[in-house]
């Protein structure tokens, strides 16, 4: 890049439409102040010569962003952004230099609660605290206040690993269950969180649970090679389950209800994908038929490996999950039901992805996934053509400085790190720093999401905000 002249006596303000929490060039936002909220501190590195590079004293100012613009001064020209975009943003620097500007923090949010990796996670109903697992036996419950978070409460009865966790958001109720092969749900009473246990019956370690759409029971899936569907016996002042075995031959790895609280999805590691009924008779009327039809199991399809997530959608009429061998399939009403129905009924992607873990809609047309890649994808489903397509990746890689390197730094850079880039950072481009182990919906629901989050092994949490993504990453449409 052309570096700017002499210093003018009378510098102008150069203007842009957003802060960056990253600009390649010579200006860079270091740090946020939330106190005022709004405010950004810039800091400009300067040589004694009055030129700015990337060595030398740096300068700082305070720069007021709520108004969606932020101001810092450069030489010699004048000049504001003719892009809306909310991610890239160019404005003239000097005679003749353009700086872009990159802005993730307006698409992408990234809090590190632990150093341990994050193994699973759920919301309350306001979005104001999350419970999360730290890959241990505890559950802890952070608050939200402002732009941090704060523990507040920790959850200890497991004496096993958590391996999951499910927020009920009317009731205010949480289930958990682990490799101890128990399940509890907890309640708030007074500013103490009480356990109840649950009654599983499987002598092999849960791995998934969800509550029902209507918060009456719950779904646990094991080891065992069955499900337990749980609900609570008034009479004996206990919760009870009963037990989904056939044709289930492997471990349950993920569990996703029906909109109408009856239909349970469940992927597991015998390469299947199966819809049952969990109707119980004691807290719920008979349910009427559905679309994906009248015999269990209502629907099966086969994948080529571990079958790691699934999700029904808004509707209900679309059921994806993803399997171990980077597939994504979606089966539409009971189309996979039937062993004579042709293969086409059921859309399949095999992906270029490393292995995705988990799946979820935000539009009736489009489901975010991810896993070992570290960052979610887009992929979109053609109703009328049956098809499922690569929408894209999500993730909008953090921008750096670029400048010419001498002939002794790149064979130096060669010797070092085997490459000739001038970049001195290691590890990967991606928010996430490693897998991804769940996605869910914040705001929006599953018919047209608006945020969705992710958490990973890494440690960290990411909120995504879906039309930022869209209109920053470009060839991106979300149906």
């Amino acid at each position: 890049m052309k570096r700017a002249g002499k210093q003018d006596s009378n510098p102008r303000p150069f203007l842009a439409e957003s802060p960056a929490r990253a600009i390649s060039g010579t200006v860079d936002i270091r740090s946020y102040n939330p106190n005022p909220p709004g405010v950004v501190t810039v800091e400009r590195e300067r040589d004694p010569q009055g030129r700015y590079s990337r060595e030398g004293e740096r300068e700082s100012t305070q720069c007021d962003i709520t108004a969606a613009r932020f101001v810092t001064c450069c030489h010699e020209k004048r000049a504001t952004s003719e892009e809306q975009t909310p991610l890239n943003y160019r404005g003239l620097f000097g005679s003749s230099d353009f700086l872009v500007l990159h802005c993730p923090d307006l698409v992408m949010a990234y809090h590190s609660f632990l150093l341990e990796p994050i193994s699973c996670h759920s919301w309350n109903k306001d979005r104001t605290q999350i419970a999360l697992c730290p890959n241990n036996h505890d559950v802890h419950i952070y608050k939200k206040d402002g732009t941090k978070w704060t523990k507040i409460h920790e959850l200890k009865e497991h004496n096993g690993q958590v391996t999951g966790i499910d927020w009920a958001p009317d009731s205010n109720r949480i289930v958990t269950c682990g490799t101890d092969r128990n399940a509890y749900v907890w309640s708030l009473k007074g500013e103490v969180w009480k356990p109840t246990l649950v009654i599983l019956r499987i002598n092999r370690a849960a791995r998934c649970v969800s509550w029902s759409p209507k918060e009456n029971k719950f779904a646990v899936g094991s080891g065992s090679r069955l499900i337990s569907i749980c609900y609570f016996e008034q009479e004996n002042d206990w919760w009870v389950c009963k037990h989904i075995k056939k044709p289930i031959r492997s471990t349950v790895l993920s569990l996703d209800w029906h909109p109408n609280n009856v239909l349970l999805a469940a992927g597991s590691c015998d390469f299947k994908c199966r819809v049952f009924s969990a109707y119980i008779k004691e807290v719920e009327e008979k349910p009427g038929p559905t679309v994906w039809g009248s015999k269990m199991p209502f629907g099966e399809g086969a994948g080529g490996g571990w079958v790691h997530g699934v999700c029904f959608s808004h509707s209900g009429n679309r059921l994806a999950w993803t399997s171990h061998d980077s597939t994504v399939a979606i089966a539409e009403e009971a189309r996979p039901a039937r062993k004579e129905r042709e293969n086409t009924d059921l859309s399949v992607l095999s992906s270029e992805t490393l292995p995705l873990l988990c799946v979820s809609f935000i539009t009736e047309n489009s489901l975010v996934a991810a896993g070992h890649d570290c960052y979610p994808v887009l992929f979109v489903y053609d109703g009328t053509k049956g098809s499922v397509t690569f929408g894209g990746k999500l993730d909008v890689p953090k921008q750096t400085s670029q400048r010419g390197i001498s002939a002794r730094e790149r064979f130096q850079n060669l010797d070092r790190r085997a490459t000739s880039s001038e970049t001195t950072e290691q590890g990967l481009e991606s928010l996430h720093k490693n897998s991804i182990s769940q996605i869910s919906v914040l705001e929006g629901g599953k018919s047209k999401c608006s945020t969705f989050c992710t958490t990973g092994m890494d440690g960290g949490m990411v909120t995504w905000d879906v039309k930022s993504l869209e209109s920053a990453l470009k060839g991106l449409k979300i149906v």
